[in-house]
């Protein structure tokens, strides 16, 4: 296996098997869970650029509004992301977040053609109409719209929409993000603290190991990713994103034993048809370009 491969894979899979790490720390509340993940996030990664010594290009975006207000919004997207992420696993909604990563690479192609002006092929739109289907096929089934795949899947699609017109490489993007978000997430643990709600050091030793650990189970799988993304194509990227979310149903029904009955069945198929469609007329493209510069 070849090392883009190896590191796909890896990044990929430990984002599908994130959720039995949440529910390690099930007794711990969801906004601490997110607090600390955002602190200890910054701590890490910001030793991996002091290794690298890569603050020149981290100090520059400090004096640029445009990059400062384009990494803040991602911020916020990713803190909704990650805070829906952790409630959901840690409340017995593990399908439903594998849901809405089963349909982020189908809003990642609506907003490609929505505000990037990329032109939306006609196998794509049947593949995001029959994801449509299924979304609204559950919402009619079940009274209410999936609002966590939904939440996750546009959160993180608005996420890397952002990050598409952002000019820092992804460890400097990412320092800048959790620079942003660190204020607020050490203000609000320092608050519950005080409130003598604070989790950290109070309860069983491993929790708190668990919590300062947050971190590397955050910037790991993103630093495997960017190792991949320069070894690998897109397309296989594309196929491998599957994993995740495939890991995290898998886990939803198997270990945690969460219900699944054929209505959702039904709405999943419809999502999962789209996805194959998808990927498979990707794929097709990609090998249709190979062979006309193989000609050329």
């Amino acid at each position: 296996m070849n090392k883009g491969l190896a590191y796909g894979l890896g990044a990929y899979g430990l984002w599908g098997l994130l959720p039995i790490y949440w529910k390690f720390l099930h007794d711990v509340p969801s906004m601490q869970i997110l607090a600390h993940r955002m602190v200890w996030s910054l701590l890490f990664v910001m030793a991996l650029l002091l290794y690298q010594q890569n603050w020149q290009t981290l100090r520059g975006a400090f004096s640029n509004g445009r990059v400062l207000t384009i990494y803040f919004v991602a911020a916020i997207f990713l803190a909704v992301n990650w805070g829906v992420y952790i409630w959901s696993v840690n409340n017995g909604f593990v399908i439903e977040t594998s849901l809405g990563y089963f349909i982020n690479p189908l809003v990642n192609v609506l907003f490609g053609y929505l505000f990037l002006g990329e032109r939306l092929r006609p196998v794509q739109g049947v593949a995001i109409v029959l994801a449509l289907a299924g979304v609204l096929y559950l919402t009619f089934s079940y009274g209410q719209p999936p609002w966590i795949s939904l939440i996750l899947a546009f959160s993180f699609g608005v996420y890397g929409l952002l990050k598409k017109k952002a000019p820092l490489p992804a460890l400097e993007g990412l320092t800048l993000e959790t620079i942003l978000l660190f204020v607020p997430a050490l203000a609000y643990l320092i608050f519950v603290e005080v409130q003598g709600q604070g989790t950290f050091a109070h309860a069983a030793p491993h929790l708190t190991l668990l919590l300062v650990l947050t971190g590397v189970a955050t910037a790991t799988p993103l630093l495997l990713f960017a190792a991949a993304a320069q070894r690998v194509t897109l397309t296989a990227l594309g196929v491998m994103q599957y994993v995740a979310p495939t890991l995290q149903f898998i886990l939803g029904i198997y270990l945690f034993q969460e219900p699944f009955d054929a209505t959702r069945l039904v709405g999943f198929v419809f999502i999962w048809v789209a996805l194959v469609i998808y990927t498979a007329e990707s794929y097709y493209l990609h090998r249709q370009r190979q062979l006309l510069k193989a000609h050329a």
